[in-house]
């Protein structure tokens, strides 16, 4: 059996967005599925929009998702002369011909034809054929070179994810495959690339379907084995109108940044536009034992921020609280706030992972243990009743003395609201809010125990002092 090769091959005229990353996984699990070898090809000709910052993003973004490449990445501004040596084998097999129609005369044509109500397209007013006279190369103008399309008949696939997808050759001009100072475009570039690199599986976006003929031709032309091609539908924002800058998605790194962690990303793209019966949660190897070409389906996928919160709070969850420190700790780094030894953060992490969505999140509820905290006045009002004074005082007493474990703290403050007829909330809430100016907050015999006791007392203290001064 032919072994899979498949490839993943961005432009680096932006970053690496959600429906790159999505191409990239599908392209990489179809490979390991399968033991097959998984390219990564960097189609860089556009020398004008592509960048080295975008570039590393690309990798950046790769790495970070852990989809791991066998081969690559290639460049293909690199590949230069290896395209100009196909161009030149297909102009002397007769497959390619040189154009001289300047961009003006290209547009007085498409004017006239839109005017006839026709479709605009070049017209092969320079395609040799036998009995054709063609005209005199004008000097001075630098040609550009055409692959000779077929004329008549229609080229097909069984798209893998599409099913069978039919063009005319009619419907198909003749393609500019080198331009007028001798580089190559962009399917001529593909089309080499496919065949030198032995890409058996072309996955790609629905956006390519258009190119996908005139590259088979070409394939065809070369005398190449020709992929076969899936193509993926387009991915809709939560609001059902397509992914855009203003749905957030401008980098996969930006992911990062909010918080995510790549295990969750990785879990969510895939179930974007394929599934595996009603699974919906399963880790990368399952997801590679069970990808498969035949359960993508065919109409758009959207995208649905709620789902990916819950996702990444299950992986949360499930990660270790040393790993969720290493994680967290550089996002308060970044706020200047410096982390001491205690309250541990990784026992910090361990207390809040179920209660939030992102590792931002998380840091937002570690932060309150390591800076100088002034609880809202407001909220501070709200919640110490002038009752609850008198019982934080006997409160601050046993805390000095008592040891300091979740299940002694509880003892503790349940022992002062039995001596004061309190209900929990009268003594827990304006607790919460003087140890961290929320509340909302796990359990607070298990927050208090994070604190170091002279934190708490000192807490305690200060806040007693505004409502008693």
């Amino acid at each position: 059996m032919t072994t899979i090769r498949t490839r993943f091959a961005p432009s680096p005229t932006g970053y690496l967005h959600i429906g790159g990353a999505r191409t990239a996984l599908f392209s990489w699990a179809y490979a390991r599925k399968h033991g097959g070898t998984f390219i990564l090809r960097i189609e860089d000709t556009d020398v004008e929009r592509s960048t080295p910052e975008a570039v590393q993003a690309i990798l950046d973004g790769m790495n970070w998702l852990n989809l791991n490449y066998d081969e690559g990445p290639f460049y293909q501004m690199r590949r230069m002369p290896r395209y100009k040596e196909v161009i030149q084998q297909m102009l002397d097999a007769g497959h390619a011909y040189y154009c001289y129609t300047t961009p003006e005369e290209l547009d007085a044509l498409r004017e006239a034809q839109r005017a006839r109500g026709e479709k605009p397209r070049y017209d092969g007013r320079w395609r040799p054929e036998p009995g054709k006279v063609l005209p005199t190369p004008p000097e001075g103008i630098q040609p550009v070179v055409r692959f000779k399309t077929p004329i008549s008949g229609s080229t097909s696939w069984n798209d893998l994810v599409k099913g069978q997808i039919v063009f005319d050759n009619s419907e198909l001009d003749d393609l500019i495959v080198a331009r007028g100072d001798g580089t190559p475009t962009y399917n001529f570039c593909v089309v080499v690339d496919d065949w030198d690199m032995g890409i058996t599986h072309v996955i790609r976006g629905d956006d390519h379907v258009n190119n996908t003929p005139r590259q088979i031709n070409i394939l065809k032309a070369l005398g190449a084995t020709v992929p076969q091609y899936a193509h993926l539908s387009m991915i809709l924002g939560d609001d059902g109108t397509k992914l855009s800058k203003r749905h957030g998605a401008v980098s996969v790194m930006q992911y990062d940044e909010d918080g995510y962690l790549p295990e969750a990303v990785i879990n969510y793209l895939a179930r974007l536009g394929w599934s595996h019966g009603d699974e919906e949660v399963f880790s990368v190897e399952q997801f590679c034992q069970w990808f498969d070409l035949d359960h993508i389906t065919p109409s758009a996928a959207q995208f649905n921020t709620e789902k990916l919160n819950w996702l990444n709070n299950h992986y949360l969850k499930l990660t270790d609280n040393e790993r969720l420190a290493e994680m967290v700790r550089p996002r308060l780094e970044v706020r200047d706030i410096k982390v001491s030894d205690s309250p541990a953060l990784s026992a910090i992490c361990g207390l809040y992972k179920e209660r939030v969505a992102t590792l931002n999140e998380l840091a937002d509820a570690a932060e309150v243990f390591y800076i100088d905290l002034h609880p809202e006045a407001a909220l501070l009002d709200a919640q110490l009743s002038a009752e609850a004074i008198p019982a934080f005082g006997d409160l601050m007493q046993l805390f000095t003395t008592v040891a300091w474990d979740a299940a002694s703290i509880g003892a503790a403050i349940k022992e002062v609201i039995g001596k004061h007829g309190l209900k929990m909330p009268k003594l827990a809430m304006p607790l919460r809010v003087m140890l961290t100016g929320q509340t909302q907050t796990p359990s607070v015999d298990a927050l208090v125990a994070l604190f170091p006791r002279e934190m708490v007392l000192a807490r305690i203290e200060k806040n007693l002092a505004k409502k008693t001064a």
